[in-house]
This record gives structure tokens, sequence and C-alpha cells, in this order.
């Protein structure tokens, strides 16, 4: 009895997988990032130490101290997204 002929799998080629370079994080980011949350909380805490007498760090603006103090801290958890 004559024998079947075997059947060829197709040859699958594989592309060389190219790997993305891990650059990680740019350098200002994290001193950045920190220092906008540190000048946030320190506008605040002055805020309220001098808002009995001198109304610092701008007087004229009164409660709108609080408003800029919480949006520098809000821009530096904004960097914390771009983290890796």
């Amino acid at each position: 009895m004559p024998e079947s002929k075997s059947r060829k799998k197709p040859v699958k080629v594989k592309a060389p997988q190219v790997k993305k370079p891990d650059t990680g994080n740019p350098r200002w980011l994290v001193p950045t990032m920190l220092s906008l949350m540190l000048l946030g909380l320190a506008w605040i805490v002055i805020f309220y130490l001098t808002s009995s007498g001198l109304g610092l760090p701008i007087p004229a603006i009164h409660q709108w101290n609080l408003a800029i103090g919480f949006a520098l801290i809000i821009a530096g958890f904004v960097l914390t997204t771009r983290w890796k």
C-alpha cells in the first residue's frame, strides 16, 4: 500500500520585534511636579497664617489666594499622570 503524502504546514515568517526604547521620565517632570505641589501648599499656609493682618501673599485678591494655591496643587497632580 502506498504511503500518503504528508501535508506540509505553511511556514510562519516572524517579523523581528522592534522594542520601543524605555525613555522613562523627562528630567524636569519630578522636580516641577513636586515644586508646584509644595508651592501651592506654601501659598495656602502663608495665606492662612497672615490673613488676619497682612493678607499675604497677594492682599488685594483676598480669598482668591486659596484658588491660586489649589490651582498650583492641582497642576502638580496633573503632572503625576505623566509619571512612569
